[in-house]
């Protein structure tokens, strides 16, 4: 069994809140993208938490983890998803957290009912 959890830029979840649609994320325009710095940022953040890139194409990249073979994440242009099975579910969720930090990024877990609230 996998677990996900997934990473936007703040304004998706003020969009998703008004908007009350059960198939808000099926709709591409209804995420806003990051910035290239924002994705810049990200993708160097997963590096120093210990993922490796796997693949990386203009529009996304792919990610390992040093620690546990079964947790990955995937950055794309709106989106940043952590999947993981067994031990890695406590890691990225401790980490999609943190990566909120700034305020631009809110984390969704679909699993635990939607939006953290902090």
């Amino acid at each position: 069994m996998s677990y996900d959890i997934h990473l936007y830029r703040a304004e998706v979840k003020d969009r998703h809140i008004v908007s009350k649609n059960d198939n808000f994320f099926e709709n591409e325009n209804n995420i806003v993208p990051f910035s290239q710095q924002q994705f810049d940022n990200l993708k160097g953040r997963l590096i120093r938490y210990g993922y490796f890139i796997e693949n990386e194409t203009v529009r996304q990249v792919s990610f390992g983890f040093k620690k546990d073979k079964g947790t990955s994440a995937l950055l794309t242009d709106n989106c940043l998803s952590f999947a993981s099975g067994g031990d890695g579910i406590f890691e990225i969720s401790m980490t999609a957290s943190e990566f909120t930090d700034t305020g631009e990024y809110k984390k969704y877990d679909p699993q635990d009912g939607g939006w953290e609230e902090i």
